[in-house]
C-alpha cells in the first residue's frame, strides 16, 4: 500500500480537449497562471456529463463573482446563475470544453475587498458506489477527511488539489446537469503515485509525467 502522503499528494489535473489552445487560454486567464490544471489535445469520444466536477473555494460571495464574470467573458455558459442559498452562495459554469466549474462560499455577505482568489481547489469525482470508490482510494493510501454514508467522502489534501467522491447522479443535480452520459472523462489526475485508475475509470498519472503548461 502507497503512503497515505504519497497517494494524497494531488499536484494538478490535466483536462484533454478538442482545442488546446483555447482551453489553455480559457483556464489561464480565469484561474490565473499558476492554477493547478494543464491541459492536452484530445479527440476521445464524450458526450454529456463527464463525471466530474471541478470547484472554486472562495472566501465571499464577490470573489465568486469575479471569477463568474471572467469565465463569461472568456466563453463559458452559465448552468446556474450564482445566488444565496442556506448553505452559503455560489453559481456554476461550463468551460469552452466541457468542464463543468463551480465558484462557491459558505459565506453570504462580503468582508473584504473582492478579489478573483480562491482557497481551495477541489475535483469531485462522480461514483457509482461511492462506498467502493471509497474503499479503493482507503486501499490505496488515502485518508478519510469527512465521509457521509454512501453519499459523500472528501480526502485529506497533502497538495494544492483537494478530492472529494460524490453519487454521479447527486453531483449531476449538484451542478444542474442531466447525470447521462458516455465515453471518455477527458481527464486525468496527476499525483505522485499513478498510474492508476479507479472503478469509475478516472485515470491518475504520475505528476513527474505531465508537461507543464
Amino acid at each position: 500500500m502507497a503512503s497515505v502522503v504519497a497517494m494524497a499528494n494531488i499536484e494538478s489535473v490535466t483536462i484533454e480537449a478538442a482545442d488546446p489552445t483555447a482551453a489553455e487560454h480559457f483556464y489561464a486567464t480565469v484561474l490565473g497562471p499558476a492554477a493547478p490544471v494543464h491541459v492536452r489535445a484530445s479527440g476521445a469520444a464524450s458526450t454529456g456529463f463527464r463525471g466530474f466536477t471541478l470547484s472554486l473555494v472562495v472566501s465571499q460571495p464577490g470573489n465568486a463573482d469575479l471569477f463568474i464574470e471572467a469565465a463569461l467573458r472568456a466563453g463559458a455558459t452559465i448552468v446556474k446563475p450564482a445566488a444565496k442559498s442556506f448553505w452559503g452562495y455560489g453559481g456554476v459554469v461550463q468551460a469552452p470544453d466541457g468542464t463543468i466549474l463551480k465558484v462557491a462560499t459558505s459565506e453570504k455577505k462580503d468582508s473584504a475587498p473582492t478579489r478573483q482568489e480562491f482557497d481551495q481547489f477541489v475535483v469531485l469525482l462522480g461514483a457509482s458506489d461511492v462506498a467502493a470508490s471509497k474503499r479503493f482510494y482507503v486501499e490505496n493510501g488515502f485518508a478519510v477527511a469527512k465521509s457521509f454514508g454512501r453519499m459523500y467522502v472528501e480526502f485529506a489534501a497533502e497538495g494544492p488539489v483537494k478530492l472529494g467522491l460524490y453519487g454521479r447522479r447527486a453531483l449531476a443535480k449538484d451542478a444542474g446537469v442531466a447525470p447521462d452520459g458516455t465515453g471518455s472523462h477527458r481527464l486525468a489526475i496527476n499525483g505522485v503515485a499513478g498510474p492508476l485508475t479507479d472503478p469509475d475509470g478516472f485515470a491518475w498519472e504520475a505528476a513527474s509525467t505531465t508537461a507543464n503548461r
